[in-house]
């Protein structure tokens, strides 16, 4: 994996990008998020308007809820942003003040798996009236990056291997418990049922149901 990341980072900067940072501090700080926010419902006088919680990074879900459910949906969505959108706040606030810089100053790129992602990336919520400018300016999905590289006559092992950049302050190792959709709901019920309860749980079994 880190050879994989290191030889994407080296494509990367042959490209002219100037950094290039994983997503691991912003999936952390999705979790993190969604973990607070679930206990904050929880513990709210009226449960019945705040739970159930529903949570997804998938722009695709959070859009189809707005125009087929509505009011009745939204209410219960997480308000936590996507680890994509965490990562734009990291870098066109925090690594743009380490800088010295203006947000807009600072070009922000991301490499996303669905091409979804480029409708949240534009959405209005994301966009910074003061310094005119977007968490995230551009998406390239993973098939685009293919692309890119067979217009280059390249194979990504051919690329030169460098080290990925880090956030300055910010840690950005990351290992989620629990395997699909960002592994919201192992880690939101463990951190939960410690909290709550003052209960460890072990590994989940899941089950299908239909």
């Amino acid at each position: 994996m880190k050879e994989c990341e290191e030889k994407f980072c080296g494509f990367l900067r042959s490209m002219g990008v100037d950094r290039v940072y994983d997503m691991g501090a912003a999936s952390a700080l999705a979790l993190k998020e969604t973990q607070r926010e679930f206990v904050d419902r929880y513990r709210s006088g009226d449960r019945k308007s705040a739970l159930p919680m529903l949570t997804s990074a998938c722009p695709g879900w959070i859009c189809y809820a707005e125009k087929t459910h509505g009011s009745f949906i939204l209410p219960f969505i997480s308000t936590t942003k996507s680890p994509q959108q965490i990562m734009g706040s990291l870098v066109k606030n925090h690594l743009a003040e380490h800088q010295c810089k203006s947000p807009s100053q600072i070009y922000h790129l991301t490499v996303m798996m669905c091409y979804d992602k480029k409708l949240e990336a534009s959405r209005d919520d994301f966009y910074d009236d003061l310094y005119r400018t977007r968490d995230v300016d551009c998406v390239v999905t993973s098939l685009e990056v293919e692309q890119m590289l067979e217009q280059r006559n390249l194979v990504l092992s051919q690329c030169e291997s460098v080290p990925l950049d880090r956030l300055p302050g910010v840690e950005s190792s990351f290992h989620a418990v629990g395997g699909g959709a960002g592994g919201y709901l192992e880690n939101i019920l463990s951190f939960a049922a410690k909290e709550l309860f003052q209960t460890e749980i072990g590994p989940i079994e899941y089950k299908v149901i239909r």
